[in-house]
């Protein structure tokens, strides 16, 4: 498949610059990564003013949060209250989300929607993307200034911007790439202080009964 995927953050763009970048890249449907489609800061890309403003311009807009977004629901997905991408990408859900990028690249040319500019500081880069690029995709990400990253050159600036060196002659890049995205992954990963406490009230409960 020669058309990557592409991805795109809102940040606080208007609605008028934001389908301007979609145009330019050609895309044809936008599926929205955001756990909770909704912007106090930017309310034009809360869910229903933006599935109206693409309808409005011929593109198609999907919600794929519950898929493929950061604030995983299971339990399970968490350590010490905070989001754990390698677990959330282990989850039935997750994959169900890649198997629709997947079937929808057949027929649209999709962007994935976040609301961070820069998609190192979003996960999905370092969670969404990384797992379509291992299902044989090809991602690039789009940014403000209208300059397009392929995900190849945005892992060589994550590694830049970690300061991993790749000197180590013992090891091989993807050892290098996987550190990178363990560190960036644990910097931007959801945190849920109520689940965090709640863990650690049970945890003083197992240690009190063993």
């Amino acid at each position: 498949m020669n058309e990557p995927v592409l991805t795109i953050g809102h940040s606080n763009h208007s609605i008028t610059f934001f389908i301007d970048l979609l145009r330019h890249y050609g895309v044809t449907a936008v599926s929205d990564v955001r756990s909770h489609p909704y912007s106090r800061y930017a309310p034009q890309f809360s869910y229903d003013a933006l599935r109206e403003a693409l309808r409005g311009q011929g593109i198609a807009y999907a919600f794929l949060g519950r898929e493929l977004g950061a604030r995983s629901q299971n339990p399970a997905c968490y350590i010490n209250g905070k989001a754990q991408y390698g677990l959330i990408a282990r989850e039935p859900l997750f994959k169900q989300g890649i198997i629709r990028i997947r079937h929808g690249i057949e027929h649209y040319r999709i962007a994935l929607l976040c609301a961070e500019k820069d998609p190192l500081d979003c996960h999905r880069a370092i969670l969404v993307a990384r797992y379509l690029v291992k299902t044989g995709l090809s991602v690039s990400h789009i940014h403000a200034n209208y300059e397009l990253e392929t995900h190849d050159s945005l892992e060589n600036r994550l590694l830049k911007i970690l300061n991993i060196s790749e000197d180590d002659i013992f090891k091989c890049r993807e050892s290098f790439i996987e550190e990178a995205y363990s560190v960036q992954g644990q910097r931007l990963a959801y945190q849920d202080r109520q689940m965090a406490q709640q863990e650690s009230v049970h945890d003083r409960i197992h240690d009190w009964v063993c």
